[in-house]
């Protein structure tokens, strides 16, 4: 079987560049990172249509690699197990990140510490994939906590700038409360069913007291939130487009942030059974969703307003979660990671092409520049609003529009208000960055490795969708009948109404948006407000934060800098230092003095005896 090789493959190439020192040309680098990761998707491709044909394709497929630890009846293995729901995750994870080295393999090409770069790329890659295919929670924590490592060191990849590195240092700080409430939720779960082997927790745990279970169960949705940068955890996301380009579109699009959203799903037994975690989860959702878009759409920062789609459009797969529509969620997953990456990827070929330029209001005009940098970036754009019937966005986005009115009209109401800020603030980026005036102009082109990427994912933002139609035969819905062994059958109820609705929405956005920016010959001006400047500071969460936990910490730090167990231990080392001086008093080197004392310590030891 294949399935190790998957993983074995970029962590061979993380290794082996760690192990080279960097010492390897730009050029033997990126045909290395290109070949180990063409073999990882190959692999991929090959053990998901080898296991989709045989006789296991309802069940799934388990390799042990070896047996971890035995501690009485408790028993871990490193072990992987490949059913429908981790063979769509598996494919996401190296068909799409492949696609997304070979554009860093261009992008990053003249960065002097291109070695080191792909060294974390890679290592990043073979912990999501073990993270996906691990059959134990021991081993999903493992590469939990291998994503979050290589995260910190590619969002402060160009640490010499001290904001990146502030900006690497908060990540880390934020996710691991996150893995610290996600090793209790764990460890919780090993104490009341005794196993951690997620098939056996699935079927125990329906029979776990119902007060732990769901102890247990909000746990692990703390940890999938941090992760996944859900309100009131997602103040690390936006800070993190300190990385480069690429780093951010492996982030967002494949890797780390749906981390979280593939934990539930593959725990979706055992959240059917806690109603209160799951009403959570789609709260948090539906908050997510609305304050992310309210910031993105005053973003002036290319990557940034981008960052703030992401946690809005995790919102909608939480709120999918939430409403048990699991097929909604990993479809969402699925064709966000297409048209993400690929804006990533359109926003970076534009970065580069303007002299490292940001800022949305200091470009304009560039579509004639770049056309196919300008089609990739209209195409990601408008799957990310959600046009109807053109777009793969569209499809995934009405399945939980759906599933959000059949649990309460409010939260309908509240996403389909989100969808229709997403339309706006994305084609507000589109006409101010490629209609009106030329504020720069582009240089250069985007080569075949920037351009080929692109163009693949630009067919699969569009096509993507397809995969939820009914197909001419069977007339099922491809992509929910693949997971159908796994998560359920998928209601098929369609609300004709909501879907009319949920058409016009986006539809609106992009007129109103067309509106308010649309071509002029002198630059838009950035409007500034406190109402503004509020929500461009993702509502202020950072300072409430610094007021709440960061300044009280440094205080009493400040204050506690000698507390008294730093005291009882300085007495120590006195006593030690005071006694070490008084018997180095008594060599004296003078042997009268040594036969006194001896004497002494003879009569007193028979004064003793006696």
């Amino acid at each position: 079987m294949l399935l190790p090789l998957v993983i074995f493959c970029p962590l061979a190439v993380s290794i082996i560049l760690m192990l080279t020192g960097g010492k390897l040309p730009a050029r033997a680098t990126t045909l290395l990172v290109g070949a180990g990761m063409g073999l990882c998707a190959l692999f991929a491709v090959i053990s998901a249509s080898s296991f989709l044909t045989g006789p296991d394709s309802l069940g799934s497929l388990h390799v042990v690699l070896w047996n971890w630890m035995n501690v009485g009846s408790f028993n871990a293995q490193i072990a992987l197990t490949l059913d429908r729901l981790s063979l769509v995750m598996m494919l996401v994870v190296s068909c799409v990140g492949f696609l997304i080295l070979v554009y860093a393999c261009a992008y990053m090409y003249d960065d002097p510490d291109i070695a080191r770069f792909f060294t974390y790329m890679t290592l990043f890659v073979a912990s999501m994939l073990l993270l996906v295919l691990a059959s134990d929670l021991l081993g999903v924590f493992i590469g939990w906590e291998g994503v979050g490592l290589c995260s910190y060191l590619l969002i402060g990849f160009w640490y010499g700038e001290q904001a990146n590195a502030i900006a690497a240092r908060k990540a880390f700080v934020v996710t691991r409360v996150g893995d610290a409430l996600f090793l209790l939720g764990m460890l919780l779960m090993a104490t009341a069913i005794g196993s951690l082997d997620i098939p056996t927790l699935l079927a125990v745990g329906p029979h776990a007291a119902p007060r732990t279970l769901t102890l247990g169960m909000f746990l692990l949705l703390g940890g999938a939130m941090a992760k996944s940068a859900q309100v009131p955890l997602q103040t690390w996301l936006p800070d993190a487009m300190a990385g480069p380009t690429p780093v951010s579109a492996l982030i967002h699009a494949a890797t780390m942030v749906t981390a979280g959203v593939y934990l539930l799903a593959r725990l979706h037994g055992l959240f059917v059974l806690t109603p209160l975690a799951m009403y959570a989860c789609a709260i948090v959702g539906f908050v997510t969703i609305l304050l992310a878009a309210g910031s993105a759409l005053v973003q002036t920062d290319i990557k940034r307003i981008l960052a703030y789609s992401t946690m809005s459009q995790l919102g909608y797969m939480y709120l999918a979660l939430g409403c048990g529509a699991w097929h909604a969620a990993m479809f969402h997953l699925v064709t966000h990671a297409f048209f993400k990456a690929l804006l990533f990827m359109a926003a970076g070929s534009i970065i580069l092409r303007v002299h490292h330029e940001q800022d949305i209001f200091k470009m304009g005009g560039l579509r004639k520049d770049m056309p196919w940098v300008f089609t990739a970036f209209l195409i990601g754009s408008a799957a990310l609003a959600g046009l109807p019937l053109i777009t793969a966005g569209y499809f995934s986005k009405e399945l939980i529009l759906g599933s959000a009115y059949d649990m309460s009209p409010v939260l309908w109401a509240g996403a389909l208000f989100g969808a229709f800020l997403t339309s706006i603030y994305i084609f507000r980026c589109v006409f101010i960055v490629f209609w009106g005036a030329h504020r720069t102009h582009a240089h250069g082109k985007s080569g075949i490795a920037m351009a080929l990427p692109m163009g693949i994912l630009s067919v699969l933002a569009i096509a993507g969708g397809w995969m939820e139609m009914p197909d001419a035969i069977a007339h099922v819905h491809i992509f929910s009948n693949l997971l159908a062994p796994v998560l359920g059958a998928m209601p098929e109820e369609h609300n004709t109404r909501l879907l009319i609705i949920g058409s016009l929405v986006p539809i609106a956005g992009v007129t109103l948006a067309w509106t308010l920016w649309r071509p002029k010959g002198t630059a838009p001006v950035a409007a500034e407000s406190p109402a503004i400047s509020t929500l461009r500071a993702d509502w202020g969460f950072d300072t409430l934060y610094d007021w709440v936990f960061v300044r009280p910490f440094m205080v009493l730090g400040h204050l506690n800098r000698r507390d008294f167990i730093d005291r009882f231990y300085d007495l120590v080392a006195a006593l030690t230092q005071g006694g070490g001086y008084a018997v180095a008093k008594l060599q004296s080197g003078q042997v009268r003095r040594y036969a006194g004392w001896i004497a002494a310590g003879t009569v007193a030891a028979l004064c003793l005896a006696v």
